[in-house]
């Protein structure tokens, strides 16, 4: 190699060694006689000192040297003198006199410091990617994503499973997105599409008999992009045979446990990991991906609101509604402009609007010194004073506190309380963002019918097997059944999901006629399943896991893009690459297309 050493490496234990390194000028300091570099290469940085006393030609080279200058050097590793250790770099007790150097290729100025951990403009970090990838913070990303990987492999493997790579060129298949297509040359007008996820794959797997089988699994969804969300991403995708969902929760807690404290120690991990059914979780915080690092529950009011005069909450209640509400703990000072913030969110949501109750000021006592002179709020004439009390008391609000209510139909109650639960917990900082909150949501509707083509569809994907008791009502009625479909959520994310799988070919079947597919259809598009199922599948399921996803929580970052090597634009662009980009038309004859005008 043209190194003996990595940067980050030297310390005082190599005091006297001569030592070649290589890397990048971090930083260079010319103290008139004296030149001082800060040679980083991705192990570290260490300070090297170039005297023209112990080598000139080499301090003539120094001269040379700039910011991102790709450099070698040879020389002595020193102890730093005394008062002048830097405490804060590992190497920060000795220094490299330099004896011979050399620029290995310069660099133009970059577009933005590297050396600095300073705002940059997401688009300009995108397309000089390459140099964003060089500062420290990103490079901290890469490798905690690469410790990560390696951690969840070494597990599974210890745990029996047999890593399995599926193919990247598949058949078109319904998975709940639109697929990327991959014309065939040789098959002219035929078409390949790139995987959603591996999860027919996965099941013909179980058929083959592997019983336990993962992937580090590249998997590409053509759908609009969001923070948490990627045209291309990656997740571990596992499968077990003979199995119940407990078994992969289980193995999951474990997993996810150990590999926090391994890789991330100083994160907190709550657990063990609750379950809530999904009934459950949309009842109590309004979501089925909550933030339990903070409280705020939502808790039902109807039975208080039902003996007010307010007539938005007496007539929800009549009309088979609910009125349900949250606290916002030390919020009663909130201005009019903050409270108009907060009912159009309410708005935005569904709801009608929201209801306000301003307990006083802070620091006004318990409740029991709570006058009706005292509370603020449109609805106070309509609420006496003991029913303020009463919603006080079951929203656990005190004086000094603000109480959220939301009136209307079950599902936009709970849905508009939960966006303002959220809402509260980041303006008051709730969420401890070194803990990691592991949850698991089960029990979902196995259907929901979707409203514009009258059909059913799936509410995770077609081959969740349904609840054994509830496949009687898949005739019946479809929309009460109940799939064994569970969800793995953290801080407020889902960051994967799974089911246990239908094995039979019977019930395959009539899930997708019930889906809408003709029999025609169904031997075109599944037949090759249906028929595996024939030889003696087994029971199994599984569970994908979204690594960028989990990386970013780990790393405690806002988006996945700051922990993906080379990620797309928030409309799908990358921007180092200038993709996607037209091709010749050679290339398009070769494939057997004919670009259409888009119609204005």
């Amino acid at each position: 190699m043209l190194k003996s050493h990595s940067c980050g490496e030297l310390k005082k234990e190599h005091v006297g060694q001569t030592v070649t390194l290589a890397g990048w000028v971090d930083r260079r300091r010319d103290h008139g006689g004296l030149i001082f570099i800060d040679l980083r290469d991705r192990q570290g940085i260490v300070q090297v000192v170039f005297n023209p006393e112990v080598a000139k030609p080499c301090h003539e080279v120094a001269n040379q040297m700039r910011s991102e200058f790709v450099v070698r050097v040879s020389g002595e590793v020193a102890r730093r003198p005394p008062g002048t250790e830097n405490l804060k770099l590992p190497t920060g007790e000795v220094e490299v006199t330099a004896h011979d150097a050399e620029v290995l290729n310069p660099s133009r100025t970059p577009p933005f410091y590297i050396n600095e951990d300073e705002e940059v403009e997401e688009n300009l970090r995108l397309r000089y990617r390459y140099l964003d990838l060089r500062r420290a913070g990103m490079q901290e990303n890469m490798m905690l994503r690469h410790h990560m990987v390696k951690f969840i492999r070494d597990f599974l493997d210890a745990e029996g499973f047999i890593e399995i790579e599926t193919p990247i060129l598949i058949k078109s298949t319904p998975e709940g997105a639109r697929d990327y297509l991959v014309p065939s040359r040789v098959h002219a007008g035929k078409f390949y599409a790139l995987p959603q996820s591996p999860q027919q794959l996965k099941q013909l797997l179980m058929v083959a008999g592997f019983e336990k089988y993962y992937q580090i699994a590249r998997c590409f969804r053509d759908e609009d992009t969001r923070a948490d969300r990627q045209p291309e991403f990656t997740q571990l995708d596992l499968e077990m045979s003979f199995i119940e969902d407990e078994d992969i929760l289980n193995l999951m807690e474990r997993l996810f446990i150990a590999l926090t404290k391994t890789i991330k120690p100083e994160m907190k991990v709550m657990e063990p990991f609750p379950r809530f059914s999904y009934t459950d979780v949309m009842e109590r915080f309004g979501t089925d991906k909550p933030d339990l690092r903070f409280g705020l529950e939502l808790k039902d009011l109807s039975d208080i609101a039902a003996r007010s005069s307010f007539d938005i909450f007496t007539s929800a209640v009549a009309g088979g509604g609910k009125v349900k509400g949250i606290c916002a703990p030390g919020c009663a000072g909130y201005s009019r402009k903050q409270l108009d913030d907060l009912n159009q969110l309410a708005r935005s949501c569904g709801a009608g609007g929201l209801v306000t109750v301003a307990l006083g000021e802070a620091g006004g006592g318990g409740l029991d010194e709570l006058t009706q002179d005292m509370v603020r709020s449109a609805a106070a004439k309509f609420l006496t004073l003991e029913q303020i009390k009463e919603m006080a008391e079951r929203l656990e609000a005190t004086v000094g506190d603000l109480l959220l209510v939301v009136a209307g139909d079950a599902s936009t109650v709970n849905t508009s309380l939960g966006a303002l639960r959220q809402e509260i917990g980041q303006r008051l900082k709730l969420a401890d963002p070194g803990t990691l909150a592991f949850a698991y949501v089960k029990d979902f509707p196995l259907l929901r019918k979707n409203e514009e083509t009258g059909y059913w569809e799936p509410e995770h994907h077609p081959f969740t097997r349904p609840w054994d008791e509830d496949v009687s009502l898949l005739d019946t009625a479809p929309g009460k059944v109940r799939g064994k479909h569970y969800d793995m959520i953290c801080n407020g994310l889902e960051i994967g999901g799974g089911s246990l799988r239908i094995y039979t070919t019977e019930l395959q079947r009539r899930v997708f006629r019930l889906l809408g597919y003709t029999d025609d259809e169904i031997e075109e598009r599944f037949g090759h399943m249906l028929e595996a199922f024939e030889y003696g599948a087994p029971p199994h399921g599984g569970i994908a896991l979204g690594i960028d996803r989990i990386v970013m929580l780990l790393a405690r970052r806002e988006t996945i893009r700051e922990v993906i090597a080379f990620p797309k634009t928030q409309s799908a662009l990358d921007l180092t690459f200038n993709a996607p980009a037209p091709v010749t038309e050679e290339q398009l004859t070769e494939l057997h297309i004919l670009l259409r005008e888009e119609e204005e």
